[in-house]
């Protein structure tokens, strides 16, 4: 028997906690692709799936999921579709699934941008929810040095579109990204950011730098200067010990040498004295040795 195949291009690259949902190819590849710091899309050029093969895909989705309850549109930033585009997907999603709950997507900052809160609105009503986006710091030195292109003050006022449309998100900080020497002042600047703002969760993923990234030349070169591992965690100790919201704390990745979960603030005071063990216990060589034995994320 021939099993129908959908459509994917490329990497594909879903959270943990999107697990059990159905994914579905909106885009592949980044917008940006400027990031110094990342490889996840290397070699792959942006591109939009037409809506003739998301309905295709859909169609074999309907067939052997029909009562499919949560669907993950894959690429690194799908959300940087204009607001018309996105609505088109929302509604083929739910001509095709009529159990759907809810969909998400991975997003970039500044795809949020061009959306007014109405906009996110109706979108939210067509059940888009739990948006992820890897802000990956609020310091701003070290957000201008990746090229991310944007700065704290975006952060703040793009994710608050998000909460006023009522649109659930998670963000991704990225432990070890200011390099040596940074660590508490991105930890303290994202916090600040982050005290003003309700993410579900704060994903925690320490930075591990591969070949294809444009920042491997600047490790070699000696322009940069990684984090040592126990500098990273008195960073990421310090990012929680400055944080007095209610979310949920999920730093389990492969990347991170010490992983950490938990809710806060009811968990905070535990995890702090695992990090201090930590800190006091750990030698730098042991942690650096298991940085360097990862091959992949």
């Amino acid at each position: 028997m021939k099993y129908p195949k959908l459509h994917f291009t490329g990497q594909v690259w879903r959270p943990p906690y999107e697990a059990n949902s159905q994914l579905l190819q909106l885009t592949s590849g980044c917008t940006w692709h400027k990031c110094k710091f990342c490889s996840l899309y290397h070699g792959t050029a942006f591109r939009i799936s037409p809506l003739s093969e998301i309905e295709e895909d859909l169609k074999v989705i309907r067939q052997w999921q029909p009562r499919a309850r949560r669907v993950y549109l894959t690429g690194a930033n799908p959300f940087a579709l204009s607001y018309n585009k996105l609505i088109d997907v929302a509604l083929l999603l739910r001509t095709y699934l009529p159990h759907l709950v809810s969909f998400g997507m991975f997003a970039r900052v500044t795809d949020i941008t061009s959306k007014s809160v109405e906009e996110l609105r109706n979108l939210h009503h067509l059940k888009l929810d739990n948006i992820n986006i890897g802000i990956e710091t609020a310091h701003d030195p070290t957000l201008e040095r990746m090229n991310k292109g944007y700065h704290a003050s975006d952060i703040l006022k793009q994710l608050s579109k998000l909460e006023e449309a009522g649109i659930h998100y998670n963000v991704f900080y990225l432990n070890g990204l200011g390099g040596k020497g940074y660590g508490i002042a991105s930890a303290t600047a994202t916090a600040n950011v982050l005290n003003q703002l309700n993410p579900c969760i704060i994903n925690i993923v320490s930075l591990t730098i591969f070949p294809e990234a444009r920042l491997y030349s600047e490790i070699i070169d000696g322009t940069y200067e990684t984090e040592p591992e126990i500098e990273r965690l008195v960073e990421t100790r310090t990012l929680i010990s400055h944080l007095n919201i209610k979310t949920n704390i999920l730093g389990h990745h492969i990347s991170n040498t010490i992983p950490v979960t938990g809710i806060l603030p009811n968990d905070k005071a535990a995890i702090l004295a695992e990090f201090d063990k930590a800190i006091a216990s750990f030698p730098e060589k042991e942690l650096k040795a298991y940085r360097d034995s990862i091959r992949h994320l």
